[in-house]
């Protein structure tokens, strides 16, 4: 036994080659004479250095034979077994004595240098590298996050539902977080339930808190798909935004103006401000992504609503947009007015007259999303929320709208109760508004093609994908065809230019799975949209899930969240019937899905076995589904 312990040099101590916080090459630890074991890190003031330090004394110094002798030993075990190790070590009476090894505690972002640098030193292959990273902990190096060691006074807590962390000032509305971006502030906005009106907060928010919601609830998709730190479902808490007030589960009342920290990669609601990390991308992350690129034999594309989505989704090194949401686009001021107008219109000439206000600004907002990608491909959604969304449902917003529109409240309140539906998700929404009012989709079509013409002369050829949502009979695809068609010819006669597209549908109805092969024969693509298909395969309210889920979980009635993690039973044997009908009847016919599902290994997994050719999340996401592609490619080889 070496005790270290006796006459002459003797001791004790603890030694690794790298910083566990940043995975950066460094002598890291202490040595403590006259001791045992780990009693080095404990010794306070009596521990020295190893290396030579200017703060203090050091084993380099005392005892230099043994200190050289330790770092041999210490590469030599990093080659041997392959990976950084902290080595448990004892001098006695000048002599070194190795007593044990242990793998070297680490950060996401110092696991990631680690594996790289024994990669690049040829200590490990390239494959093995991509594979010793798990793909969640690449969120870590996305996102800032709150530190290990911050202290946490917590509020309360919900569902982690886009990860990062942000600390800001409480406010109650879009309105107030806009005005807080307009004096510098940072702001956590803090709503029941997030909708579209609210698109403008979430965009200058540093941070969402919501009462309501679940994995897929709009403010958790909004939120993935801007970075934005973000916690849904929250019912610890007690929400009272007509009165200002947050009341924490200790009874403590937050009011605006508050600090607070939303943690939404632990689903966490604390007091004040904590101790940041911020995000890493450095050239290491550029590195290992491209190692896994190589590996991978599926696409990865992003869902990208704005020019903004669309530079991260470029940055990320998607393979193009899988999903472009235009309803986002309305909701800003100076389309909003129009839209209305024409949900107020009374005949199709009077809606095409609205609408036509509306036209330069989407042509203009395809166009720089063309730019943005380069050739890359731009798959966009057509309009698909229900009109009753781009009302105002307060009576002050409704007089302010009759004035504008230069009407009586009584016709605007008459409207908005004639748009009223018992279930507006499974109402005249998607296709179904695009067939009952043609105007909004030739609108879109002729914005595209315009777009693409203008691309053309700028040098960008780009092969657009016009994707019809919520598609259950074949029928409503010939329908849109035909005035998509008929768009694409007034536009190629107009610019004397010719150009081509694809249309395709995004199947998120239990019907259109079971009919995909008439489907597919009239379409170029067929993208598989498992939010709402989960949603309607369960008769579930993905907004409302949260409430009891978890309960669900608890009790073994799912194994999982089906809105976080997919269904591949239950859901997943409509997709897979969905591919069989679509590939029979048109072999060509390209497979996607683009749900938030997207991301997950074990979604992935799935739509590599299906056939799929493509998956498609949010931006920030991008990164976490090529890593998980390509592990899944290397399983495979491996066996």
């Amino acid at each position: 036994m070496a005790l270290g312990l006796g006459s002459g040099e003797c001791g004790s101590g603890v030694l690794q080659l790298v910083n566990s916080f940043t995975g950066l090459p460094q002598v890291t630890g202490r040595y403590l004479s006259q001791s045992q074991g780990r009693e080095a890190l404990d010794g306070g003031a009596a521990s020295i250095f190893l290396e030579k330090d200017p703060r203090g004394p050091s084993l380099e110094e005392l005892a230099p034979e043994a200190f050289a002798a330790l770092k041999e030993h210490a590469a030599l075990m990093r080659a041997r077994l392959r990976e950084e190790m902290q080595i448990e070590f004892t001098i006695e009476n000048g002599n070194l004595h190795i007593l044990d090894g242990v793998r070297v505690e680490r950060s996401a972002r110092a696991a990631l240098r680690i594996v790289v640098r024994l990669a690049e030193d040829g200590i490990i292959t390239k494959q093995e590298a991509v594979m010793r990273i798990e793909p969640r902990a690449l969120s870590e190096l996305l996102h800032r996050q709150v530190a290990a060691t911050a202290k946490r006074d917590v509020l309360g807590a919900g569902i982690a539902a886009s990860p990062g962390a942000a600390t800001g000032k409480i406010v109650f509305s879009s309105e107030a977080a806009q005005a807080g971006a307009a004096r510098g502030e940072p702001c956590v906005l803090v709503r029941r339930e997030t909708s579209p009106e609210d698109i403008r907060g979430m965009h200058v928010a540093c941070a969402v808190l919501t009462e309501r919601g679940g994995m897929t609830s709009h403010a958790a998709v909004i939120g993935r798909g801007l970075g934005l730190p973000c916690v849904v479902g929250a019912a610890s808490l007690r929400f009272h935004v007509k009165r200002k007030q947050l009341v924490a589960t200790d009874g403590r009342v937050l009011r605006e103006g508050d600090e607070i920290t939303v943690d939404g990669t632990n689903g966490q609601v604390l007091a004040g401000s904590v101790q940041m990390i911020e995000a890493t991308l450095d050239e290491t992350f550029r590195t290992f992504m491209s190692w896994a690129d190589a590996e991978r034999d599926i696409g990865v594309r992003a869902n990208a609503d704005t020019p903004a989505d669309a530079k991260t989704a470029l940055h990320f090194r998607a393979q193009g947009i899988g999903l472009c949401r235009t309803e986002h686009m309305f909701f800003e001021a100076e389309r909003l007015t129009p839209m209305r107008e024409m949900i107020f219109a009374q005949n199709p000439q009077d809606r095409q007259a609205a609408l036509e206000l509306v036209l330069p600004m989407q042509r203009a907002d395809f166009l720089e999303l063309f730019r943005i990608m380069q050739g890359h491909p731009v798959c966009i959604r057509l309009f698909d929320p229900p009109l009753h969304e781009f009302l105002p449902t307060s009576r002050a917003g409704q007089r302010e709208l009759a004035e504008a529109l230069d009407i009586p409240v009584s016709d605007v309140t008459r409207r908005i109760d004639s748009l009223a539906e018992y279930n507006p998700m499974l109402g005249m929404r998607g296709v179904r508004l695009g067939i009952s009012v043609p105007e909004i989709y030739d609108m879109q079509a002729r914005a595209i093609f315009e777009a693409t013409v203008e691309a053309a002369n700028e040098g960008i050829t780009i092969v657009p994908e016009i994707m019809v949502p919520l598609v259950s009979a074949k029928r409503e695809v010939e329908l849109v065809r035909g005035r998509v068609e008929a768009v694409a010819s007034a536009v190629r006669t107009e610019n004397s230019a010719d150009f081509t597209y694809r249309l395709g549908v995004m199947v998120e109805t239990p019907r259109a799975c079971l009919r995909a092969g008439d489907i597919a024969e009239h379409t170029h693509f067929l993208s598989f949209g498992t939010n709402d298909l989960t949603q309607m395969t369960y008769g579930l309210s993905r907004d409302d899930a949260g409430r009891f889920m978890s309960e669900y979980v608890r009790q073994g009635v799912f194994n999982e969240d089906p809105f976080h993690i997919l269904d591949t039973e239950g859901v997943g044997e409509l997709l897979r019937l969905g591919v069989v009908r679509g590939r029979a009847a048109r072999p060509n016919v390209v497979l996607s899905i683009c749900g938030e599902h997207a991301a997950h290994t074990e979604s992935i997994a799935f739509c590599r076995a299906a056939g799929f050719d493509y998956v498609s999340c949010s931006p920030f996401r991008v990164p976490v589904a090529r890593l998980a592609a390509a592990q899944l490619a290397l399983a495979d080889k491996i066996g």
